[in-house]
This record gives C-alpha cells, structure tokens and sequence, in this order.
C-alpha cells in the first residue's frame, strides 16, 4: 500500500469535506415502523443508489433492527445473519470464521465469497473468502449498530465491488437521540462475563456523537480448560450538520481473542464419540497452550493457542453527504483500517485406531505414551487417537483503504442519473506456520502424546511428532503471502418511474491488478529447543523457502450490469423483476495451483461470473406483510480448500423461492422467513463425476420463525432456526439430518429504566451438523465435523440513560 494511493484518497475526502457548507438528510436514518404493513416502508440505504422504500423497489432487501436480533439470541455476529431471508450462514465457527452463502451460491472452500460484509456502507474485506481471514473475523454486532440491513440477489452486482450474490451492512446508531445504555451478560451454565455500553447526544444544535463498545472474557460456550475470549471493541462517530448535508468521522477499534472451533471428532449422525461431547466440548486443552515453530522468517518462535481468532483493528473513516445546487447530490465514504492479528487453532487431520496412528509415524510395534497431564510417562492404552494439526496462521497485514465517491442528479420527481467510483486497496500478507501432534480422544483438557519405535527411539518431542504437516504432504502448509490488490470500478444508475411502474439500471466495470510474492516449504535440519540435540522431529523442519519466491503479477476486469422494474399495482401490492450480471474476482485462493511463473494468471481462472434473474410480489394487509421472491442463478467458480488441498472449477445452477413476513396481533408480533433452493453442480472440470449433484451442505429449506409477546413490564420470545437435510460433500454420499434449533428469552422491566433478561439459546440441546471433512463415512463411523452448540443461558442486566 503506497503513499501516493493513500494520499489520493485522503485528498479526495477532504476536497469534499470543505467543498460546500452545506448538507442533507443523512442514509443511515432508520424511521420506526411499529405495524407490519409499514415494514414494507422503511427507507433503505443499502445496495441501491437512491435511497426507496422496499415496497418501491425492485430489490430484495431487508432492514432488521437490534430488538429483533435479539428475540433470536445469538452468540455471534454470523448467527445474527441466520434470521435474514435466503442467507445460510454456518455460524459454528466461534466468533467468527463462518462460512456464509445467499440463494443458492455455492461455498466450496469457506467464507462469504460472493456475499460482501460491510460497516456503514463500506467493506470489512474486499475479499469475502480470504483464507483465514474471513471478513466476520474483523468485525462484531453489539450495541453501536442501528439496524442490519441486507441485499440479496444480482442488484448487489452493481452497487458494490465482488459482490454478486449480496451485501449485509451493519449500519451504526450516529446520536440523533440524547440515550445510553450499559448491559452486562453473565453465563449462567458457561463462562462468560460480557459488558456492552454505548452513548449518544447532541453537542449543540449541529453536532452530534455516537461512542459504544464492548468488554469481555471467558472460557466460552466449550470446554476449553483455559480463558479462551478476552478483548473487546470501541467505536466512536462524530456528526456535523450543515443546512443540507453533514459530515461525519469514525473510528473504531477492535482487539478481540476469541476461541476458533474446527472440524472435531463426532460419529457421523452427530452424536458423540466416548469422551468427547460434539455439543460442547472441542480439542482446545489446557495442556495445549503453545506451539513452537519457524515464522516467516525462518526463525524459532512460539504460538499461543489462547490467541485463537485475534482480530487487531484500528479503522479511521470519513463521510459526507451534500445537496448541491441545480438538484445534485455528492455523496463520499472512506475509510482506512489497519488489520493484523493470528488464527490459531486446532483440527484433527485424523481420528482413528491409536496403534495404527503411532505405526504410521515410527513404524511396525510403535507405541504411545502420555506426553503431559497426570499421566505423563505412562503407556496410553486407550483405543482411538487423534492426529493434530495447528492451524498456526500470522495475520501481518490484511489492511486496506477504500473510497466510494458517488455524484446524483435529480432530473425530475421521479428520475435520477447516478455517477460513481469505487477504489480499494487489500493487503492480504500473513505466513502460515503449521505443525503436527498427537492427542488423546479427549473433549476434557486431552492430553498429548508422545510415540515411540519398538527398539524405544523417541519420534516426537512432547507430543509434536512433526513440525510441519507431512500428513498432508511435505510441501503442504508452511506458506507466507505478501500480496496487493487494487481495485477501481466506476458505475453509473439510472432510474425513472412511468405512473405506477419504476424502472432502474445500473452498470459497473471493475478492474485491478494483483502484485507480490508468495513461498512455499522448505524443510532442513534445526535445534529447535536449542538443547543441543537434533531430534527425530528436527531432522525435517518445515520452514518458508524465501529464497526462492515466486512474483504475483496479474490484472483482472469484468462488467457487471442489473435491470430491474417494480409495478406498485395498488398501494398495497407491488411486483419486481430483475435480471443481472456480477463477477468476483478471485485473490489469495489462486496462489500455490494457478498463478504462472512469471505471476500471470488465465482470465477466466481470475474471475468468476455470475447471472441471475428474479421476481418478486410484496403484499402487505393490515397487519400482514409478505415479500416473496423466486430466484435463478448461474454461477462459475474458481477455488482451493485448504483442509483438503483441492482445487475446484466448476459451474452451478440455482433456483428457488425466497420468503419473508411480518405478522402482528394484539400484543403479539411475528417475523419469519424460509427459502427453497434446488441447485446442483453443472459442470466440473476437476472432478466430472460429481455433475449433476447438489452443492455441499445445500439444503433444500433453511428458515427462520420468530415470536414475541409484549406485556405492560417486558416481553418474553421463541425462535425456531432451521434446516432440512444436507449433503456433507460433493460426492452425495454422506448426508446430515436436518434441525431445528430453538432459543427463548425473558425480558422484565425492573424499573423504568433497568431491565433485566434471561436467554436461552439452542433450548432443547439439539444436535445439529453444519459441515464435515468427510463425503462419506468411514468405516469407524467417526467423521470430523462442526455442529452448532450445546444448550447455553445466560443472564442480562441493562440499564438505560437520557
């Protein structure tokens, strides 16, 4: 990221910062809707270039507000997204790391690759999907955000860079009201001590601020055996009004250790394996806390696995908006993070016979013995064992600097012609530093395990037979990145109303460029603790080769276009239609398979394109409000999964029907959604035989059901968050049982302003399976999967100021 970008965008901020003394009703101004039937009129800001109201658009959007979060319990921001029509978010991740997928998109290795998170309007990522970076790390819902608002389907191919399928923005409360709160949450049966605060008011007619964050720590909602979330967030915004517009400044910063959960042993209907529960226990261990390894430097240094995910962000950001004379408007948005931090944590890259797993490492009549805990010495007789790999990942800089400058024209009441331009600059460097163990079956601080030949040699060195992943090939996962890419799109939107009809279309082109350099392995012999002796494991160190990197050198572009129309056949019926076309240009993922030597890389491995197509029907009654919404997609994809070490290239096909409602009665208010997808695998250039086939953990039906009770002191909520069966892989072998997942909560107004609730979230402990290493199931029946967590209730104590 150089100077000169740097000072581009600044300059461009500033010049319209002091470019006119004046400004207009701001976007993220959010009216309150309490009927059914004025959901359908809430002003949206999100993915469309002038601001409607979704009953007048011909957008499938969404406007969710904190109150309505919180009927759903969720205990992680991805889990907040499960509520939201067509979204399928496998939120089993922790705090962060979920895989995310809209209407049928595929996610053939994880993260959000064609939907985009984004905080007041800008992303989190440019890249949804970079590996161990996924953007719901960088990111947490708490009680600075207004409301959720999301995008789903081809509009969002235009009104954001790689985002074809989506955008979810989390838009931030800016102090238009004089109010605060500070809300503490304990566990009741899991460690947890959380603290939320937040604060906004007027400094004087024309100045306003907003300030709020969170505190926290515990063991989390498994059993870790050590204090696996610490951290916490603050963001702050600052708002000066003028006759016709504002500016405003923001900053936030987030330093969060959360625990990361992967892949663990469970037998393949979900249930659990002797030991080891699949609802609330993880191979994280007290007796585990640290890993020593090569860095990207190729010297000895110490991992700390209470890191886990540890987002370090600090992120300035500036915005604007003006009414101008002659019926303009300008609008600029920038923001400028700096993101560094780990990803630490642990997968079993097997599970199986013990025996079987030490002759593999020190050959015939191997054995194993405690390598820690009160055992240690001791011969370990136990039939299963496990081999561990470290997800072991540096995170040196995911920083980034982008800009959204946008400048409209009303040509009328009901015509406006949009201008814009997008830049963006990505970091994406980090070194991944991965080594191997050998660990007991054991969900309550399992202990390691050392292996031994049966002449006695010793083949690990507590409990670390390798250092590396020769298990996955020698060259596998020592890596280092330090990439750049730049993106520049400019986009034009124009839309129009004909009496009852209105009518818009937008086009973009995206371009960038890619440059830097990456490494791979290189093993060699290193005295790794320094005691002078050159053990088994050190004989073959894993290290980066940096030496010998190879250059990344590539551009990409793609156009992006969408269509749409609405019919407001009547004041209380409308219909869209829409047809588009996105793309997603692909980063990290082509690295180490499909970068050239001289760092190019094919044009159509670099980008993947998307069409879709779209009609939708809003109704709304008295108290009833239905959007309904059936969807078309085709999508082309280029990838790579790391836990597999596969590439993929492939095209899929998905249709279906999404919907969502509001009911209200009485004291009573309803919210739900459900979305039918039937999609399946086109074509695959890789792996032909699995055409035909539906997508990985593609169900048929997810959806989402929420019920609240308003009484005179409080309120008192269900909600049901479902799934019918799915596949685990491509091959269509295995396939997990569909759920539903109920959570409950209590509210009760001590006082006027202190409240106090009560939360259950996963109510009657059901198991339910998200995604699994394996396609089919293996002859133990043990698979390696994550399943959404066990019973958890905790307590909350808020009280709120004015």
């Amino acid at each position: 990221m150089t100077t000169h970008n740097t000072s581009v965008y600044l300059l461009s901020a500033l010049a319209l910062a002091v470019s006119q003394g004046i400004c207009a009703q701001e976007t993220t101004e959010q009216p309150t809707q309490p009927q059914a039937n004025k959901g359908l009129e809430t002003i949206v800001v999100t993915g469309v270039p002038r601001r409607t109201t979704i009953m007048a658009s011909s957008v499938s959007v969404s406007s969710v507000s904190l109150s309505e979060i919180e009927v759903a319990t969720p205990r992680s921001t991805a889990e907040a997204f499960r509520i939201i029509p067509g979204v399928r978010a496998e939120s089993t991740g922790g705090e962060g790391n979920a895989n995310i997928a809209v209407r049928g998109l595929p996610v053939a290795s994880g993260g959000a690759k064609f939907l985009q998170l984004q905080e007041d309007g800008l992303p989190v990522m440019q890249f949804g999907d970079v590996s161990f970076g996924n953007a719901d790390i960088f990111m947490r819902l708490d009680s600075t955000v207004q409301t959720v608002e999301s995008v789903r389907g081809g509009s969002a191919s235009t009104a954001a860079s790689d985002a074809p399928g989506g955008i979810i923005n989390l838009i931030s409360k800016t102090g238009e009201e004089e109010s605060g709160s500070v809300a503490t949450t304990i566990g009741l049966d899991y460690d947890s001590l959380r603290t939320d605060f937040e604060y906004g008011t007027y400094l004087n007619d024309s100045v306003r601020f907003h300030v709020g964050g969170f505190i926290r720590q515990g063991e989390g909602p498994r059993e870790a055996g050590y204090t696996a979330n610490k951290g916490g967030q603050i963001k702050a915004n600052i708002t000066k009004e003028f006759d016709a517009g504002y500016v405003r400044l923001y900053y936030k910063h987030l330093d969060d250790q959360s625990i990361g959960y992967l892949p663990m042993p469970m037998y393949s209907d979900g249930s659990s394996i002797k030991g080891f529960d699949s609802q609330s226990d993880t191979p994280h261990s007290a007796q585990f806390l640290s890993t020593t390894r090569l860095d990207g430097n190729n010297q000895i240094s110490r991992g700390d696995m209470r890191n886990g995910m540890n987002p370090k962000v600090n992120a300035i950001g500036f915005e604007a908006v003006f009414d101008l004379d002659n019926d303009w408007r300008i609008e600029n948005r920038f923001r400028k993070s700096t993101i560094r931090g780990n990803f630490i944590s642990l997968i079993p890259a097997e599970v199986g016979n013990a025996s079987d797993i030490a002759a593999s490492i020190a050959g015939s009549g191997a054995t194993l013995n405690y390598a820690t805990g009160g055992s240690q010495g001791q011969a370990y007789s136990d039939e299963l064992a496990m081999r561990i790999h470290t997800f072991d990942v540096s995170i040196n800089d995911f920083g980034s600097i982008v800009n959204d400058l946008k400048l409209t024209k009303e040509l009328g009441d009901d015509t406006s012609l949009t201008f814009g331009y997008y830049a963006s600059s990505q970091s994406i460097s980090m070194s991944w530093l991965w080594n191997s163990y050998l660990m007991e079956l054991k969900g309550d601080n399992a202990a390691l395990l050392d292996v031994f030949a049966q002449n006695g040699d010793s083949f690990s060195d507590n409990g670390l037979y390798a250092y590396g992943t020769p298990y996955w090939g020698s060259d596998c996962c020592q890596r280092n990145y330090d990439t750049d890419y730049e993106t520049r799109a400019p986009y034009v939107a124009f839309s129009t109303k004909f009496g009852d009809v209105s009518i818009d279309a937008s086009a973009r082109y995206d371009s960038g460029e890619a440059r830097g350099n990456y490494a791979g392995a290189v093993t060699s012999s290193v005295d790794m603790n320094r005691d002078g002796t050159i053990s088994i494991p050190e004989q073959n160190v894993a290290g980066i080769d940096i030496s010998n990197p190879s250059i990344v050198n590539y551009d990409w572009n793609y156009t992006s276009y969408s269509v749409g129309a609405n019919y407001q056949i009547d004041p209380s019926l409308a219909a869209f239609a829409r047809i588009s076309q996105g793309g997603r240009a692909n980063a990290d993922r082509l690295l180490f398979g499909k970068v050239a030597a001289d760092g190019s890389v094919a044009d159509e491995d670099a980008v993947d394109e998307v069409n879709q197509y779209e009609f939708g029907v809003k109704k709304r009654f008295d108290s009833l409000s239905v959007f309904a919404t059936a969807f078309y997609a085709e999508t082309e994809e280029q990838n790579f999964e790391a836990t597999s070490q596969r590439f993929f290239d492939r095209e899929y096909e998905a249709k279906g029907i999404e919907l969502e409602s509001t009911y209200f009665i009485d004291s009573w208010d309803f919210r739900g959604n459900l979305t039918w997808t039937d999609a399946e695998i086109a074509k695959d250039a890789l792996t032909p035989e699995v055409v035909g086939n539906t997508p990985r953990r593609q169900a048929d039906f997810i959806y989402s059901l929420m019920a609240r009770y308003n009484f005179e002191q409080g309120a008192a909520g269900l909600s049901f968050i479902g799934t019918t069966d799915a596949y685990a892989q491509d091959n269509n072998d295995l396939k997990f049982d569909g759920y539903t997942q109920v959570n409950g909560f209590v509210s009760y107004d001590l006082s006027e302003n202190l409240n106090l609730a009560f939360n259950v979230n996963n109510l009657f402990d059901t198991v339910g399976i998200t995604e699994a290493e394996e396609g089919s199931v293996p002859a133990n029946n043990i698979i390696r999967a994550r399943a959404i967590n066990g019973r958890t209730t905790s307590l909350t104590l808020k009280y709120l100021f004015n």
